[in-house]
């Protein structure tokens, strides 16, 4: 492990709450995932759980109420609300897209971080409600995670998050270019996909927080830019993303209580220092979970086997801190 590598795990360290008694249900992280949808139920499932096996204490999913029904027999530990519709779920002559988000933008009061895509495919419905979401999150200072189809939204309106410094976007390479695109960034701006051009698209956005997920992730807010390194599996398979985007959300909330002060805090860490190191713990600890299940699984790795690999992920980088043993 590289000396740059350790001094970035104890920076994180010191974002995560110790396990006090003076702590209530809640205080610890109130997550949210909105995705999910008829032919999609894995993804949200694995983000979320991702969010909780890291230690969130309240757990959400938003979507469908197909995918609703299939989600709850994952798992009891997951709260699941079918408050989402598909177009062809609605009556063709109402479109209530604003009516859909109202319960949801309801509860951003009471959540620290949302993640935004995971199953929520391209439904202009869905697609819809998920933007009015952003927007109401904006304006409410609620930190955002953006994935998958939450990001072919963003490239077709790029102006929900741009210059909202409280956003994380996790792009894969094909994600990326198109982002790229959509914001004027051609073949000539981006010489690579590594850390000039996760600058130059983070930048273009306004400096949002850019993961560009790859054999190392590039984490940059368009002035600075770190890289998530550590050794991953080797299998490709789908969902591996959705550990990221759960335990980003996790590690957001972190964040939120460090800034609140809830406990007696180790330094002083600006919001765009501990946005980037919530990306870049999340990214850390996905790799590790990956290398992990592939130790066990090889070819044979699915993205549930990361999910049983957080906890020992999260114990061997970051740990518990000593005034949660006393």
């Amino acid at each position: 492990m590289s000396a740059t590598t350790k001094e970035l795990l104890k920076k994180v360290r010191m974002i995560v709450p110790p396990m006090l008694e003076k702590f209530h249900k809640g205080q610890l992280g109130r997550v949210a995932v909105i995705g999910g949808s008829e032919n999609y139920t894995g993804a949200p499932y694995f983000s979320a759980m991702a969010s909780a096996r890291l230690g969130a204490d309240l757990s959400h999913v938003i979507c469908t109420p197909p995918a609703a029904n299939v989600i709850k027999t994952y798992s009891p530990n997951l709260m699941v609300h079918p408050i989402m519709r598909e177009i062809n779920e609605v009556p063709a002559s109402h479109e209530p897209a604003s009516d859909l988000a109202s319960p949801i933008i309801q509860m951003l009061g009471n959540l620290h971080a949302v993640v935004i895509g995971p199953g929520l495919g391209r439904d202009k419905l869905m697609q819809a409600t998920v933007a009015a979401v952003i927007k109401a999150a904006r304006e409410r200072n609620v930190p955002l995670v953006l994935d998958a189809d939450a990001l072919w939204l963003i490239q077709t309106q790029p102006e929900l998050v741009h210059g909202y410094k409280e956003c994380v976007l996790t792009p894969n390479v094909v994600e990326f270019g198109r982002l790229a695109k959509a914001v004027g960034l051609g073949e000539d701006d981006l010489p690579d996909t590594g850390e000039a051009g996760c600058k130059k698209l983070a930048k273009a956005l306004g400096g949002v927080v850019v993961v560009r997920k790859g054999g190392v992730d590039w984490i940059s807010d368009g002035e600075k830019a770190i890289v998530g390194d550590g050794e991953g599996g080797r299998k490709r398979s789908g969902g591996q993303g959705d550990t990221l985007t759960g335990s980003i959300g996790t590690l957001l909330a972190y964040r939120d209580v460090y800034h609140q002060k809830l406990w007696d805090t180790e330094g002083d860490l600006d919001r765009s220092e501990t946005l980037m190191l919530a990306a870049w713990g999340g990214s850390t600890i996905t790799r590790e979970c990956s290398r992990l299940a592939y130790q066990k699984h090889g070819r044979s790795l699915q993205a549930s086997d990361l999910t049983e690999e957080v906890s020992v992920a999260f114990t061997t980088l970051i740990g518990e801190k000593k005034e949660s043993l006393l």
